[in-house]
């Protein structure tokens, strides 16, 4: 059985967003989509001493209501330069930082792109290195897509040839099973609940922040503290 997931891209991703990546054979970046503002698309969080902060890519967004994600741009050509420091300044002293920095930091000095799609797709490649992830990256403009939420999806699983579809639980707002059943698909929820905690620096524990932290503060362990990896 093939199992397919599709996704819009997003900023260093939560580690259940990798928790998904892992659970499929091929993972479809659904970046054919509108842009949406203050979303996960070009933002996440790390856990500073203050609490969780937001890192924010600048984009070019005014007037263009309708963009798709694929489409948006960059704003500041300095962004990444000033990630890399707030990144540094929180997990330097974090136990695995100098083991994977060198990664990120070639990364973020580097960054010369232009769109934000290819720079989420560059982040979640080095990420899914790092955790032994070997999961088929796509994008959904490979894919002929079809009329309707609940058709384009089901369309990118047949043409990739899935027998099952995997998604987070807030597209049952909209998904539409029946379909599914029709050209017989298996559709399967992703369960985000009972995380493990892990050990985590400045105060109270966080769930939802960046996967950098898990990477940063339990190294190579961080798959014994997701969900799809096989302890």
């Amino acid at each position: 059985m093939k199992k397919v997931a599709i996704v819009q891209s997003n900023y260093i991703p939560w580690k259940g967003y990798f928790d998904l990546i892992n659970s499929v054979d091929e993972f479809v970046l659904y970046d054919d989509m509108q842009y949406t503002r203050r979303d996960w698309r070009n933002r996440n969080k790390i856990k500073m001493p203050q609490g969780p902060a937001w890192l924010t890519i600048p984009v070019e967004v005014k007037g263009k209501y309708f963009q798709k994600i694929n489409e948006t741009r960059i704003s500041d050509p300095d962004w990444a330069k000033q990630h890399w420091s707030s990144i540094k300044q929180c997990y330097s002293k974090a136990p695995y930082f100098k083991q994977y920095s060198a990664r990120f930091e070639d990364m973020y000095v580097s960054m010369n792109e232009e769109y934000l799609s290819q720079v989420n797709f560059k982040l979640i490649q080095i990420i899914n290195d790092i955790l032994g992830i070997t999961t088929k990256l796509s994008w959904s403009s490979e894919f002929i897509l079809e009329e309707g939420q609940t058709e384009k999806l089901l369309g990118i699983c047949r043409q990739a040839g899935a027998d099952c579809y995997i998604s987070g639980p807030a597209a049952k707002d909209y998904f539409n099973e029946d379909i599914a059943d029709e050209m017989g698909i298996k559709v399967e929820w992703m369960d985000y609940s009972d995380y493990p905690e892990y050990p985590q620096m400045f105060g109270s524990f966080e769930h939802g922040v960046s996967v950098l932290d898990l990477i940063f503060n339990v190294g190579p362990n961080a798959p014994s503290f997701m969900k799809s990896f096989k302890k």
